[in-house]
This record gives structure tokens, C-alpha cells and sequence, in this order.
């Protein structure tokens, strides 16, 4: 994130890099609370705790900022290093409780994918911000 221009950034022309993977990360992860001997301190309900708690610090970015743009071009370079460093922090935490939940997340996401796309046909919400239960 750090160093990236993002003015002018439209949606078609972002992608994620195709490395490192969420098994790549799950390993690194791994590996980085065994060699602190964190292993047993990371259950469960620790990193859902840790996980709500990053997300807080993620929502802070955005609190009194009022309607943010795609890219945030309104954001200095550092207030875009700063989102990138807490959605890591979500996203690590994210990936080493699925581990630990023993949740494959890559195919759960998909299965995820499905079922909102039945949930949410196309051709019945375009274009609506209501809930699935709220359609006819």
C-alpha cells in the first residue's frame, strides 16, 4: 500500500498480488507464534477478542471522516499505510482463527459466494441496498 498511487485508481484496474497465498500466510502466521511460543495463547475466542479488536482500530481510520471514496484519494499517503497495516492485522488474525477453527476460509468464502447469489439474485436486487427478507 505504501508508496502505491491510488488517485485515479478505478475499479476495473485493481487487483490483489496472486502472492503470497492464504496458505502462504497461514504458514507464515504459524510459524511466527510458534517461534514466540504463542501457539497457546491463540484459541479460539482470543482471536475472535483480537479480531473485533483490529477491526476497531480499522473503523477508527474511517470514524469522523464522513463518506470516503474508492482509493481513498482523500487520504495522505500515511492514512493509507495506516488502513493497509490494520486490514493486515484483520486479515492475520482472520486467517489464524479459520486455522484454528479448522475452516479451509478460501472454500468457505466460495460456498459463502453461492449462497448469497442465491440470496440475492441479480435480476431481483439490482440496484437495492434491502435485506433478503424485505424482497417480494
Amino acid at each position: 500500500m505504501a508508496g502505491s498511487d491510488t488517485k485515479g485508481l478505478s475499479k476495473s484496474n485493481f487487483c490483489f498480488s496472486k502472492e503470497p497465498s492464504l496458505e502462504c500466510l497461514r504458514n507464515l502466521q504459524c510459524r511466527f507464534a510458534n517461534e514466540r511460543d504463542w501457539d497457546k495463547y491463540h484459541k479460539p475466542r482470543n482471536l475472535v477478542l483480537a479480531l473485533v479488536g483490529e477491526v476497531g482500530e480499522l473503523a477508527e481510520i474511517f470514524q469522523w471522516k464522513g463518506e470516503v471514496e474508492d482509493g481513498l484519494p482523500d487520504f495522505s499517503a500515511e492514512e493509507r499505510e495506516h488502513v493497509g497495516e490494520e486490514l493486515s492485522d484483520v486479515l492475520l488474525y482472520l486467517i489464524r482463527l479459520a486455522e484454528k477453527c479448522q475452516v479451509d476460509l478460501p472454500q468457505a468464502a466460495i460456498r459463502k459466494i453461492k449462497l448469497n447469489s442465491e440470496k440475492y439474485p441479480a435480476e431481483r436486487v439490482h440496484g437495492s441496498s434491502k435485506k433478503y427478507t424485505e424482497y417480494p
